[in-house]
């Protein structure tokens, strides 16, 4: 199918052709499952002692939050399609000087945790852009307040006069300067790109040099513009407390580069703080550059970027443009979604941080819905979307904020400054809209997850575009602790939503029906994972270790069911992350990544949200950080996972090594004893599990017997997760022996 505008196409679609086998396993496996579940609950029924009743209900609601999760992955099967773009369609359609305006938002917050360089990299990326220089705008928000970024982008200013000249008359489409230079180039531009390399090079130790002071010294400061805008940052200058900063780094209508030709708009903006304010974190900077946007250029396109997410297509902006100018989709398009991809990730992606299920495989399925969730970066808005639904516009409360409004005075003159500083103060917002039912909304630490559900809740649909060339690349983190603090955080957030009075399963099935209201869903219920996985990781190995069968023989005709759903619910795993490009040892660290977070950082993530929700703690916004360490770039490229900083996310994990190991140990040791009661044929599920898990371990058994370097486990980790194993196995001992239970029989299985 396509969309045609005069007789060409600018996009077509086809629906996936596994579509109806999904269907079909979708059924069945739900049948299934619903046995399963039902049989449990039989078994709570006939309970003769309290701990068979514990066990049986454990599993239930383990096995129940499965079922549940399961039910929430197949939303994403139900219509998944492919999207094409024809960007080449596009100037005999539209004509260049037609093309809407682009308004650029770029994120940045610590430059000691996002180095300045990322941020340099990707706004010289999209300012060479393939479109009209005179449309586009580059808006660099600097939560942080920090003189060095500032610093930064007035050399990024200097360095795009020569930069991209280069990149428009070479053709060159890896146009973040750190990405080009990275591989080898062909001799005829070899003069060319030595030349434009050294003044890189210069630019880049001259920003290191500063980072690495931590201010920006007298000898750097070299026009009156750059003595003021330094000025600004006195003693009582702090990132939690300080003015508003807005400098015109670059101006369209004047700035030219070394060819004679415009610049696009360069605008740094770091917004008031106050600590007597609350800020929202990114969302509260997001929605300040909406403002300061609006009042200096308001373009009708809005694309958002983390400030490590360079770009690696200078024909990006034209792909959306696709989806933004078809008169078909553009009533109720609110953004077209590009996918979240990354370069440094070593080969078999140990840390699972290409997140292809996360970034691909769920966009891709709820592309034949009402289209893709927000990633979080690498997304074009129109502006329009954040002002209330297609049919309900919600005004902001001065006329110049809205979209519709035409700016028509000089970026510089003092009228739009002082609006401008106006907008970005710390208590605008109060008594207004902003972040409730207008902009970019507040509510939960994943503004993006959020705010992409409450647009289309309002009725606003979304495009994921997937080209064959990756649209834009960004960086992860090299160390374990630094993922799972970031997915803690995530998890926290997607909590937030889950049980608000906007939770997916009640407010978004309603508003957009049950597949979108179930396909949110997956992801806001993400942390409540950690319950069966946290269950599975312990429950059977303690019995196992006690001597009590809790599955069926293998004999039983129950057993065969515990084989398919595993079996099914893996196999679909699989053929789906395959399928979408991934190999076998990538997808093996994927899964076993969903374990380790299931027993940290889900686990933690949602203790932390339940102690917030009953109001005995608090938490704040953490940055993942961007530095990178020597060592640990080694090990991480040597595919070894890094433990070595104390963490108590690190102790679960050490305990279920502990006890997996112990209780397959243990297993083959009644195995071999013979024992009539304790035979293979009775613990082999149990026996099954343990053996598993001992396989995902691996890793953890390395770091805390085999090495010696840096990133090993800390004893000291070890000696805890050890003492707790010791205490939690002489519980279930007690419990256990104690009992009348030996002979529990719980049906339940890994969905």
């Amino acid at each position: 199918m396509s969309s045609n505008t005069h007789g060409l196409p600018l996009h077509t679609h086809k629906p996936s052709r596994r579509t109806t086998a999904n269907r079909i396993f979708a059924v069945v496996y739900g049948c299934a499952t619903l046995a399963l579940l039902s049989h449990h609950a039989l078994s709570l029924l006939n309970s003769t002692t309290l701990t068979s009743f514990f066990i049986t209900l454990t599993f239930l609601i383990s096995d129940s939050i499965l079922a549940f999760m399961f039910a929430t992955t197949q939303s994403f099967h139900m219509r998944p399609i492919y999207r094409k773009e024809f960007p080449e369609n596009l100037r005999r359609v539209v004509k260049e000087s037609d093309f809407p305006a682009l308004d650029v938002f770029i994120s940045t917050a610590d430059p000691h945790k996002e180095p300045p360089m990322n941020v340099v990299n990707t706004a010289l990326s999209v300012m060479a852009y393939d479109y009209p220089i005179q449309k586009v705008s580059v808006y660099v928000s600097d939560d942080g307040g920090s003189a060095l970024t500032l610093f930064a982008l007035m050399e990024a200013a200097k360095f795009a006069s020569h930069w991209l000249p280069f990149c428009r008359n070479n053709n060159i489409v890896e146009c973040s300067p750190e990405a080009y230079f990275a591989i080898d180039r062909d001799s005829h531009l070899s003069d060319q790109v030595e030349n434009i390399k050294v003044m890189y090079k210069r630019m880049k130790a001259r920003v290191k040099n500063v980072t690495e002071r931590g201010k920006v010294a007298h000898e750097y400061i070299t026009g009156e513009e750059e003595i003021q805008a330094f000025n600004k940052w006195t003693e009582e200058f702090t990132r939690q407390d300080h003015p508003t900063v807005i400098q015109v780094l670059l101006e369209s209508n004047k700035d030219k580069d070394i060819t004679g030709n415009l610049m696009p708009n360069l605008i740094y903006v770091s917004r008031e703080k106050s600590k007597t304010s609350t800020h929202h974190f990114k969302a509260g900077a997001l929605n300040v550059l909406l403002r300061v946007s609006a009042i200096m250029t308001n373009a009708p396109i809005i694309l958002t970027l983390d400030c490590d997410m360079h770009s690696n297509d200078p024909q990006t902006t034209r792909r959306a443009l696709c989806y933004i100018l078809d008169p078909e989709v553009r009533p109720k398009l609110g953004y077209v979604q590009f996918p979240q991809l990354f370069r440094g990730i070593n080969k078999n992606d140990i840390y699972a941080c290409e997140h292809k299920r996360l970034f691909q495989i769920d966009p891709m399925g709820m592309n034949g819905l009402s289209g893709s969730n927000h990633l979080g970066t690498g997304c074009f808005f129109t502006r329009r979307a954040f002002f209330g639904g297609p049919s309900n516009f919600l005004p902001p409360e001065i006329p110049q904020l809205s979209p519709n409004n035409l700016v028509d005075k000089h970026i510089w003159s003092s009228e739009v400054m002082e609006l401008a500083y106006c907008v970005a103060a710390c208590n605008y917002e109060n008594n207004t809209n902003w972040g409730l039912k207008i902009g970019v909304r507040y509510g939960s630490l994943v503004e993006d997850y959020f705010t992409g559900y409450r647009l289309q809740c309002e009725g606003w649909k979304s495009i994921f575009c997937h080209p064959d060339r990756a649209a834009f690349y960004g960086d992860v983190p090299i160390n374990l602790v630094e993922v799972l603090n970031q997915n803690k955080r995530w998890a926290i957030g997607l909590l937030e939503v889950a049980f608000s009075k906007f939770s997916p399963i009640t407010f978004g099935t309603r508003a957009m029906g049950p597949l979108m209201g179930l396909a949110y869903a997956h992801s806001g219920f993400w942390p409540i994972w950690s319950i069966p996985i946290t269950s599975y990781a312990f429950l059977p190995q303690l019995t196992l270790l006690n001597g009590v069968t809790i599955f069926p023989k293998v004999s039983e005709p129950w057993f065969l069911l515990y084989v398919y759903l595993f079996l099914g619910a893996y196999i679909q795993d699989f053929l789906d992350f395959v399928l979408a490009g991934g190999t076998f040892h990538r997808w093996w660290n994927d899964q076993r990544m969903w374990i380790i977070r299931g027993l940290s950082s889900y686990l933690f993530g949602l203790i932390e949200f339940l102690l917030k929700y009953s109001g005995i703690s608090t938490h704040g916004f953490n940055l993942t950080s961007k530095v990178l360490d020597k060592d640990q770039r080694k090990r991480y490229e040597q595919g070894t996972m890094e433990f070595g900083v104390p963490s108590p996310l690190f102790v679960p994990l050490t305990m279920a090594a502990i006890v997996n190991l112990v209780a397959f140990a243990w297993g083959h040791v009644e195995v071999f004893r013979g024992n009539n009661n304790n035979n293979l044929e009775g613990l082999f599920v149990q026996m099954f599990i343990a053996g598993f898990g001992v396989v995902n371990c691996i890793p953890i058994y390395e770091a805390i017997i085999f090495r010696s370097d840096g990133g090993k486990i800390p004893r000291k980790t070890s000696v805890v997760a050890t003492f707790l194993v010791f205490l939690l196995y002489l519980a279930a001992h007690v419990t256990l022996r104690n009992s009348a239970a030996k002979s529990v029989f719980c049906q339940s299985t890994i969905l």
